[in-house]
């Protein structure tokens, strides 16, 4: 195959890919995004359907495989894609590397929460801090974290995150960055690899989901991402988290995620508590017995739809401990 060194990661759909040591051969059948360390395609091989990486920096695509082998071994948990294949790409101008990861199936973030209603929101944001808790803990921060590189599946909705090409050790100089979900574009923290970092870059995302065309920095960065906040119902639960979060004052995910948690038990009992009223005098109370049950009725309903509800909440964090 003549492709150049930047043609490749511009393959066109049913092409051909032929790993020069392992001869397996993977076709491309479209593009599933770009990125600063390469391309990213859907391809098929004989054991189906994968994600191919394909890029022109040998030493950033080792990197990103050695991240996603480390990933594997993470508490037992897989935090990325899992990863398949590595090999190279051999082209008349020289040899491309390139890995295969495991292809995941669903939704994107904001189109999922924007279908599924925003309460899901807060419910994804704590499954993603226990993910980046273990990331944390094994001394990485995912460094470019934004609803691009996050993906629902399901059936039990679940977060997934989609390209580690950002992840950067603890310590280090951030590699790459989003503007919006960059601290250091709105003024309030460095780009050094740190869980503040990350932290910062979920309540965007959060912010994101609420506001899904974005914006741009204006004025006072923490009074404008406050007044973001505030208009947002959905995000009101969550206020004192967020600015926390954006302020740099959680250096553990796993606070962060307790404190949501609470936020959302709070939320849930607030909507399933039943509201008591005074006693009623016996004249009227006989009064209101010739009525017919329907009233009574209607709150029954509402009464056990929202304790299916919390105890479905209460599930899926059962699924995180």
């Amino acid at each position: 195959m003549n492709y150049s060194k930047t043609q490749a990661c511009n393959l066109k759909p049913g092409a051909t890919v032929v790993g020069k040591w392992h001869r397996k051969k993977y076709q491309i059948v479209k593009l599933l995004g770009s990125g600063a360390t390469g391309s990213v395609y859907l391809a098929r091989c004989i054991e189906g359907e994968v994600a191919l990486k394909i890029g022109v920096d040998s030493m950033a695509i080792t990197s990103e495989v050695n991240v996603l082998k480390h990933f594997s071994k993470v508490q037992g948990q897989v935090l990325g894609p899992s990863l398949l294949d590595v090999d190279d790409l051999v082209i008349n101008q020289g040899v491309l590397p390139f890995y295969v990861m495991e292809y995941l199936k669903g939704e994107q973030l904001i189109e999922f929460t924007s279908k599924r209603g925003e309460e899901w929101i807060g419910i994804l944001m704590v499954q993603l801090l226990g993910d980046l808790d273990r990331l944390h803990r094994a001394g990485w921060a995912f460094g470019d974290l934004k609803p691009d590189n996050l993906i629902v599946i399901g059936p039990t909705p679940r977060i997934r995150w989609l390209d580690v090409g950002g992840t950067t050790l603890l310590g280090r100089s951030i590699k790459e960055y989003t503007e919006f979900f960059d601290r250091g574009y709105w003024g309030m923290g460095s780009r050094v690899a740190e869980p503040s970092y990350d932290l910062f870059a979920l309540v965007m995302i959060m912010i994101n989901c609420m506001y899904p065309k974005r914006f741009d920095k204006k004025g006072d960065p923490l009074q404008q991402l406050k007044q973001a906040i505030e208009m947002k119902p959905g995000l009101k639960p969550y206020r004192n988290i967020m600015l926390k979060g954006i302020q740099g004052k959680y250096g553990d995910a796993q606070v962060m995620k307790k404190d949501l948690m609470d936020a959302i038990q709070k939320k849930s009992t607030y909507y399933t508590k039943p509201k008591h009223k005074p006693s009623t005098p016996p004249r009227v109370r006989r009064k209101e017995q010739k009525k017919p049950a329907k009233s009574s009725y209607l709150i029954e309903i509402l009464l056990v739809t929202s304790f299916l509800i919390l105890a479905y909440i209460l599930y899926l964090f059962g699924q995180l401990m």
